[in-house]
């Protein structure tokens, strides 16, 4: 059960019949992995233990620069040059105390992934480079595993929700195959403005407490925002049969 503290905390919450006391005690009891905590990774971690999800998992093996700083909403000068899971967890776990929070302060391999995956309830993707998304998009079908894909450049941001424990749910290797040119746009080279990605992340947070707690996610879906138009599109995608990763052949 919920304590008084708690059901006072959450009141705002607990009162959407979506959610509802039983809505509060599964995002307690959940347990989520955030790739990458940068842009994206920090609003999602706010978001995330703001909402009583009882453990969050950081990792990102790169250190605080000042080019960060516009976007990167947990971070200050004096953190520069530290790592930014760690520096995450710190000031997190000063500001809920009732979270718990561990700070993997390294890039996930695939040794880190066989670990961290059976833990967790879902992982979202805040990472900015294609290699990661490719390995923690195998790791989750192998896993079985929701993933929540965000991704950010310039005025522009996508989002996309995958769930391996649906038969019929597409992965991020089904949109862009390995094979062949994905996208290489990141921050670096393209740019970035700050609110895009606390949009992008704050769909990320909506689709992780929807679907922990029980509520209906659109899998198969890829939602594009275009920020200069203050416009959001939906486009329908499909699992591909011949998906070397999520595929049946």
């Amino acid at each position: 059960m919920l304590s008084n503290q708690e059901q006072v905390k959450y009141s705002r919450q607990i009162m959407l019949a979506k959610i509802g006391t039983s809505g509060q005690m599964a995002l307690r009891n959940a347990k989520v992995l955030i790739l990458g905590v940068g842009g994206l990774g920090n609003p999602a971690s706010l978001y995330l233990a703001a909402a009583g999800v009882g453990t969050l998992y950081l990792a990102d093996g790169d250190c605080i620069e000042l080019s960060n700083l516009p976007r990167q909403i947990l971070f200050s000068e004096s953190n520069i040059a530290e790592n930014k899971a760690d520096v995450a967890a710190e000031k997190l776990q000063q500001q809920f105390p009732d979270v718990t929070i561990e700070a993997i302060d390294e890039m996930l391999d695939e040794e880190l992934c066989d670990y961290y995956l059976p833990q967790v309830d879902l992982v979202l993707d805040c990472s900015d480079n294609i290699a990661t998304r490719y390995l923690i998009n195998q790791a989750c079908v192998q896993h079985k595993v929701p993933l929540i894909v965000g991704a950010a450049t310039g005025f522009d941001g996508q989002q996309l929700t995958i769930d391996p424990r649906d038969d019929s749910s597409a992965c991020y290797h089904c949109l862009f195959p390995a094979s062949e040119k994905a996208p290489a746009n990141n921050c670096q080279t393209v740019g970035i403005i700050g609110p895009v990605l606390a949009m992008i992340a704050g769909m990320q947070c909506l689709q992780a407490i929807k679907l922990l707690t029980g509520n209906k996610v659109q899998i198969n879906q890829l939602n594009l925002l275009d920020g200069l138009a203050n416009q959001w599109q939906q486009f329908t995608m499909k699992k591909q049969a011949n998906c070397t990763v999520c595929g049946s052949n």
